[in-house]
């Protein structure tokens, strides 16, 4: 079982940067055991995958969209992903959710994670 509780969001102007975290409560097995993945809605719009990491953290992946503009990193001491956002664009307003699943690689889509966060709001101005 795993909660997920997102921070970091607001709102950033065009160019700028925020860092996103997501800290997990984890029972039964531990935290290194999941893969993590970052999404995010647009209002009107599906959830689309932004980024994800493998158990280990030496394999990431991301969506064309954020590619050389976010980071997704994770700390398995402090039971903690990250997602690091620069040059932040006014399409990148969305509510952002973090996701977890026991998985050996990194899964890309939604239906693959069992757990998420509530999200956190990410507003770009131009």
């Amino acid at each position: 079982q795993v909660q997920l509780v997102e921070s970091g969001g607001g709102l950033a102007q065009a160019g700028g940067s925020l860092r996103l975290s997501c800290a997990a409560s984890v029972s039964g097995r531990t935290f290194d055991r999941y893969a993590l993945g970052w999404f995010r809605q647009a209002p009107g719009k599906e959830r689309v995958f932004v980024a994800a990491i493998s158990w280990s953290g030496a394999s990431t992946f991301y969506a064309d969209a954020v590619k050389d503009r976010f980071n997704i990193s994770r700390d398995n001491d402090k039971n903690t992903v990250y997602l690091q956002m620069n040059t932040l664009k006014p399409e990148d307003t969305a509510v952002y959710y973090c996701a977890a699943v026991t998985h050996i690689t990194m899964p890309a889509t939604k239906q693959e994670y069992r757990y998420w966060g509530q999200g956190t709001q990410v507003t770009v101005s131009s």
